[in-house]
């Protein structure tokens, strides 16, 4: 009768080594990331449902988003290319800032974490501006008319008013649904970049004050790095799917 090997109940449940190399941070980042990438799949291919049931009244992007600073012409999505260049510039400042941790060279990491929080900023900021614009429209507007009550000496009647700009309502661009899709869209990419900025720049200070230097790694960089880089590949399909298709 043969005998069986005795484990020891240590070596059963410690785990062992990770197959991949990977830390429980890290892991947990890519678990994170996961579930945020399904959310904004199940965001954009809800919006590509709606665009294509209202195809025949949908607005061109490029017919919307025509505005610049400091430019009286219209210049359609340019406004758009400079934040997707900003964006995606800081996401090479990040490569740079992980690369010089790995080198545990602190002075490189502050440097370049500096000026991902600084494009980081910057796009926020864009952001608003062009929310800014989008809400408050253009001068034309769109000429709507609606049925007024007190109209024809109180007979009531339909009467021309002139819509200006956007909300969750109605706006002058076309169909309402435009409008709701591009704040939420658009609302929940800025709040994961405007979450990114204040993560960066908690992480900068701690790089100020050597707290990952004295730890011997600057691992937490390649987390927030993980983080950013999807942050910035969301908006490319955000800027594919919403302002150029």
């Amino acid at each position: 009768m043969a005998h069986t090997a005795e484990i020891d109940t240590k070596d059963a449940w410690g785990g062992g080594k990770s197959p991949f190399a990977v830390s429980y941070g890290k892991m947990f980042m890519w678990f994170f990331l996961i579930s945020d990438a399904l959310t904004f799949g199940g965001l954009l291919m809800s919006y590509g449902f709606i665009r294509h049931k209202y195809a025949d009244v949908w607005p061109k992007a490029e017919n919307v988003f025509t505005h610049f600073p400091f430019v009286e012409q219209h210049l359609p999505l340019a406004y758009v290319g400079l934040m997707t260049f900003i964006l995606i510039m800081s996401s090479v400042t990040m490569v740079l800032a992980v690369e010089a941790g790995k080198r545990m060279d602190r002075r490189g990491v502050t440097v370049w974490m500096l000026w991902t929080i600084v494009g980081g900023l910057a796009f926020v900021l864009s952001q608003a501006w062009e929310w800014y614009h989008f809400i408050g429209g253009t001068e034309e507007g769109w000429v709507r008319s609606v049925w007024d009550q007190g109209a024809n000496n109180g007979a009531g009647g339909y009467v021309n008013k002139v819509w200006h700009g956007a909300n969750m309502a109605v706006n002058e661009y076309g169909v309402p649904q435009f409008a709701n899709y591009f704040f939420f869209i658009t609302g929940f990419h800025g709040t994961h970049v405007f979450s990114g900025v204040v993560i960066n720049f908690i992480i900068f200070l701690n790089v100020l004050k050597g707290t990952y230097e004295k730890r011997g790694h600057y691992e937490m960089i390649e987390k927030v790095g993980l983080y950013w880089h999807f942050v910035d590949l969301v908006w490319v399909f955000v800027f594919t799917f919403f302002y150029l298709l």
